[in-house]
């Protein structure tokens, strides 16, 4: 394998600077300052060097499935859940957890919600450069997320013209990517087909499947150079998915039910940034998607979801900026209109804060809100820092409060990152017998991430640490209790290595937590609800492990190609979670959620032209 192919890459350079989401033009150590940060916030990119995190990077992570939210949830504060897709954050629902690209939301990143099923992500993790994963304290120029936001950024034109191809039991695809002569502009496109019955019908599912899972995916770009340093992006893609299965009835043991979901999704984004002379800056974006979800018995939903964003940014001496714009949202029920500004100030050499405000204004409430939101960062004379942020946050009528505070070092490839925090939430929706908005909850806890690439030669690992506390009054809880999605302790590993004489990689991971809660909700004579049942969960252990050998199938052709065969093997030791409960409607019976199937496996065939892409495909199938 070629010195400057992805997999040395993964394990030789990249970044991770705390902040919100702000990429400095130098790599903070260069800078010798501190660094406009803010407790919470891991930022990866291509721009600097230093122990890393960056998407590439993430997505090796043993046993993602190709999901960069996945990947994620080895990182502090975030919750390892097992049955449904999403970010859960620091006491914080999946819905609370935002999804931005190039600056506008997506609005459905993963296909539409199968129950206890996980659904995989509509967009390649490698389309992207670089990510922001702010579990707390995010920048005043994003909004409409109570807990985290999770800020990515599209690559601009590739290194070279290149083709691909795949083929796994569960998958297969093709595409292309065209580099313009002048590499001034570029264009490809990508189809993928999968189809898991096959594959079930080797490794026996908990669920039984009469179609699919079946799903289609196709994607295309545009990128255009404009000038020396704007760039103007177009996306977009289209998928397909329908399932259908047999699961035993909770209200009438000893029979099944029927659950057939069909979900079509199109989405396009198209982006502009673009210099404006004398340190002025622009970037511009529009968004749109449109999904059609038919479930049986259940009927028809339609969603649809657009936005227009712009942001101006001027750049001062010594790395200040200052940023400020508007955006409007038109969703199926809802119209917001936001305006933002923010800057970064350096007060001293070591001490820097970056302070912003956001207004919002939704015409379905009628109602406006004002958003403040600051952080600082001061660097101590050892080279740690010391961060600390605040903001409020706004989603729909719903409002937390973060207060954050971190201490963080990192140098000759290690990092580490110690967090305290604390979240109050206001205006939940409750719907005990009438639906309000006046629940209430907190969350807080204590973070500890630990990145090491020195002290074992070819080995990169992290290990990550989060306690958590945190009790919610929302929707029929009829007091505050702890969700069911939150618990109190949970850890992970992850282990990576690259044996370049063999052409072989070997990625490994491991998470434990506590158990879950889980309650039955009984209603009362007068419609009050009240706790008929409760408990919690065993605890939770679960390790990954993912293989790839990488060759050359055709050493004497001209138009070399980069091949290789990856294999995974998910839940290596065969452990028996439990997630929760589904209850029947009277409660009394329940059904444990566990895994779909005791260990899920893969393995398969990959090959691109042009462009070393092998560690793109083993990674998406990890």
């Amino acid at each position: 394998m070629k010195a400057g192919s992805i997999f040395v890459f993964v394990l030789m350079s990249g970044t991770v600077v705390y902040g919100q989401d702000t990429v400095l033009r130098k790599p903070p150590q260069t800078l010798g300052e501190a660094v406009v940060t803010g407790a919470g916030s891991f930022v990866a990119s291509d721009k600097a060097k230093g122990a890393s995190l960056s998407p590439i990077d993430a997505v090796t992570v043993a046993g993602n499935g190709g999901d960069l939210a996945n990947a994620l949830r080895f990182l502090p504060g975030a919750q390892q859940i097992g049955e449904k897709e999403g970010l859960f954050v620091r006491g914080g629902t999946s819905e609370e957890t935002k999804q931005f690209v190039d600056g506008t939301l997506l609005r459905s990143p993963n296909f539409a919600s199968v129950p206890n099923v996980p659904q995989s992500a509509r967009l390649n993790p490698f389309l992207f450069k670089g990510i922001l994963f702010s579990t707390g304290g995010y920048s005043a120029l994003y909004g409409q997320a109570l807990s985290s936001a999770l800020i990515l950024e599209t690559i601009d034109l590739p290194d070279e013209s290149s083709a691909s191809g795949h083929l796994f039991p569960q998958h297969m695809g093709a595409g292309f990517q065209e580099l313009g002569k002048k590499r001034q502009s570029s264009y490809g496109m990508n189809l993928g087909y999968g189809n898991l019955q096959p594959y079930n019908k080797i490794i026996p599912q908990q669920q039984d499947y009469f179609h699919g899972p079946e799903y289609l995916t196709t994607d295309a770009n545009f990128r255009l150079r404009t000038g020396k340093e704007g760039m103007l992006k177009f996306y977009t893609n289209y998928g397909y998915s329908h399932t259908g299965m047999h699961t035993p009835d909770v209200n009438h043991p000893g029979e099944l039910s029927t659950f057939e979901i069909r979900d079509r999704n199109g989405y396009a984004n198209l982006s502009w940034r673009q210099p404006l002379g004398n340190d002025w800056k622009i970037d511009a974006a529009i968004a749109g998607n449109y999904e059609h979800v038919s479930i049986r018995d259940s009927g028809e939903f339609r969603d649809r979801f657009f936005q227009a964003r712009t942001v101006a940014t001027k750049t001062f001496s010594h790395f200040q900026a200052l940023r400020f714009g508007g955006e409007h949202w038109v969703d199926s029920m809802d119209h917001l209109t936001a305006v933002f500004a923010e800057g970064d100030i350096y007060l001293t050499r070591d001490l820097a804060i970056k302070a912003g405000l956001r207004g919002e204004y939704s015409s379905l409430l009628g109602a406006a809100h004002l958003a403040p939101r600051f952080s600082l960062g001061y660097r101590l004379s050892h080279g740690g820092q010391i961060n600390m942020a605040y903001g409020v946050f706004y989603q729909q009528r719903s409002q937390a409060t973060h207060w954050l505070v971190n201490y963080q070092k990192k140098g000759h490839n290690q990092l580490l990152r110690v967090e305290a925090y604390y979240k109050k939430y206001d205006h939940l929706m409750v719907t005990d017998s009438i639906v309000s908005y006046t629940g209430t909850g907190y969350a807080k806890g204590v973070e500890l991430f630990w990145r090491d690439k020195r002290t074992f030669k070819g080995l990169d690992y992290w290990v990550t640490y989060t306690y958590l506390d945190t009790k919610r009054q929302w929707l029929q809880y009829p007091y505050e209790l702890r969700p069911p999605f939150a618990t109190p302790h949970t850890a992970s590993i992850a282990l990576k290595r690259y044996f370049q004489e063999l052409n072989f990689s070997a990625n490994m991971s491991y998470a434990f937590s506590t158990g879950r809660p889980y309650y039955y909700f009984g209603t009362d004579g007068s419609g009050k609800t009240f706790v008929g049942d409760e408990g919690t969960t065993k605890i939770y252990s679960v390790m990954n492990l993912s293989f790839a050998w990488l060759f050359t199938m055709f050493p004497g052709w001209k138009h070399k190609d980069f091949s290789g065969i990856g294999f995974g093997v998910n839940n290596v030791l065969g452990s028996h979670p439990v997630f929760g409960y589904n209850y029947s409607y009277d409660g009394a019976f329940k059904q444990p959620v566990t895994l779909p199937a005791l260990r899920s496996y893969y393995i398969g065939l990959f090959m691109s032209f042009g462009i070393d892409r092998r560690d793109d495909f083993i990674n998406e199938n990890l």
